[in-house]
């Protein structure tokens, strides 16, 4: 019989908050299980019930886990490898335990993901059990199948939703696009009015594009699914997307201002399938989501089809990423060669990056800051970001650069670009990247803050031999059109 190992990564706890509701245990029942989104099959790998800690509620409910697909790429063919995969949601307030039974065999290992939330499973037999003090978005890995995960999106218990007639809202009933303005689209794409927002009840699926144009105030809300059509907000204002499950649903934003994405889980398997996306946009805030996609799951661009201007304050925060392919964060590639533009002020901040693979040499890294299409990338600011065993790919990848399938000439430059708290264990990696494109295409002013790789803080003033670079203890590779790199400890 073989050992019985749990896996626990004790990097620092961080509580990722649901932000999409308010926290409220006066609700009758601790936890609200949803049925199973309107077309949508069910799955069997594993069984799931919870029960509330707090002893005036001791009921269990059961939580029936569903199917959806996530994906690889064939190398050969460029086609992609599907694989099925386990999603259960629901919402609770007060400390919980989940018990999850698995039902494909014994259990060899445990973990659940990110491992820096400390959580630590108990194995009994085939039942894991863990407990939850808040809601948060999980990954239960079993056996290190990554694969045929359970996928645990928790929020907490909606509070006054609203009335199927209110007339603010465009309300998505259980069942599959379930209103009756769904019957009268000659294109599938929703264009949502001025002063509606769409609600998407549990048990509801929309599998419509939904358009957001010269709108404001607005946006989508609740528990049910939105898969296949995706979200598209074009010259709008105070847009909030938050809570609702995506699948195969990609946000793309395009010139508008506070725009927010939050509470959101993402998963992707489709081509082209990336999470979020933000072209010449202003104000933009990705907060609490969890994305796993089959392509970028964030991606800041610049000028693309009929997006043009630039983009200022844009921040990423509270974000667990899983990147099947490409890169979990993308900034910069595409632009205006005619008209250049500038993309200033992104923060990106208490991020969990559970995986990364990117076989082609040009889109690898975790974090991706590429500057091409006469763009300008300058003050971007990266505060906490843990990056567990990924795949293949790399952990940085800065560079001035001219993909010549994507761009029409190289970027203008990087520079103020400063990156505290980054850390990585794994064994993995391949080298990073610092690359500036030449003497008048060149990164500037770069700082690493407590770069952390396997335990080890790299530093300018490490013990190392005097003929290396720090970088070189990354293992990175800096060009010589890169100007003040620095390493530092605190």
């Amino acid at each position: 019989m073989k050992m019985l190992r749990t896996i626990i990564w004790g990097t620092a706890a961080v509580a990722h908050l649901a932000l999409g509701a308010a926290l409220s245990c006066n609700s009758t029942a601790p936890v609200a299980v949803h049925p199973i989104p309107a077309g949508i099959a069910s799955r069997d790998t594993y069984s799931v019930s919870v029960r509330s800690l707090n002893r005036r509620h001791p009921q269990h409910y059961p939580v029936d886990p569903f199917l959806f697909t996530v994906a690889e790429a064939n190398i050969t063919t460029g086609a992609n490898i599907l694989h099925d995969t386990s999603v259960a949601a629901f919402d609770f307030c007060g400390p919980i335990e989940v018990s999850v039974t698995y039902n494909n065999g014994p259990i060899d290992t445990a973990e659940i993901r990110p491992h820096s939330y400390n959580i630590s499973p108990r194995v009994h037999g085939r039942t894991i059990k863990f407990t939850l003090d808040a809601p948060k978005h999980v990954v239960v890995q079993v056996n290190n199948d990554i694969w045929d995960v359970l996928h645990l999106f928790t929020h907490a218990i909606e509070t006054n939703p609203p009335a199927p007639s209110d007339p603010a809202y465009l309300y998505f009933s259980p069942g599959i696009n379930n209103h009756t303005i769904a019957a009268n689209l000659t294109d599938r794409q929703l264009r949502v009015p001025a002063g509606k927002t769409i609600y998407v009840a549990p048990g509801a699926t929309v599998s419509l594009t939904l358009v957001f144009q010269n709108v404001s105030s607005t946006g989508i809300r609740g528990r049910g699914l939105v898969r296949t059509g995706g979200i598209r907000i074009r010259n709008s204002t105070d847009i909030l997307i938050s809570d609702v499950l995506l699948f195969n649903s990609n946000v793309a934003t395009y010139m508008s201002s506070d725009v927010t994405v939050r509470g959101i889980p993402s998963i992707s398997s489709g081509k082209w399938g990336d999470g979020i996306d933000f072209y010449c946009s202003r104000n933009g805030l990705v907060d609490n989501v969890f994305l796993r996609n089959s392509n970028d799951n964030v991606a800041l661009y610049q000028h693309r089809d009929d997006a043009f201007g630039n983009s200022s304050n844009i921040t990423i925060q509270n974000a667990v990423l899983w990147a099947d392919y490409a890169h979990p964060i993308n900034i910069g590639t595409h632009g205006n060669t005619p008209n250049p533009e500038v993309m200033d002020g992104v923060v990106i901040r208490n991020i969990d990056v559970l995986d990364h693979r990117e076989r082609q040499m040009w889109y690898q890294g975790c974090l991706s800051i590429n500057a091409g299409d006469s763009n300008l990338i300058q003050n971007v600011h990266v505060d906490g970001m843990r990056v567990e065993n990924f795949r293949d790919a790399q952990l940085v990848n800065l560079r001035v650069m001219n993909n010549t399938k994507y761009s029409t000439s190289p970027g203008r430059g990087i520079r103020n670009v400063y990156i505290k708290d980054l850390s990585y264990r794994g064994s993995n990696a391949n080298p990073s990247l610092i690359l500036g494109y030449d003497a008048t295409h060149k990164i500037s002013n770069v700082t690493f803050e407590n770069l952390v790789v396997n335990g080890v803080v790299v530093s300018d003033t490490m013990v190392k031999p005097s003929w290396y670079y720090t970088a070189d203890l990354v293992p990175m590779f800096v060009n010589e059109h890169v100007e003040d790199l620095k390493f530092i400890a605190s």
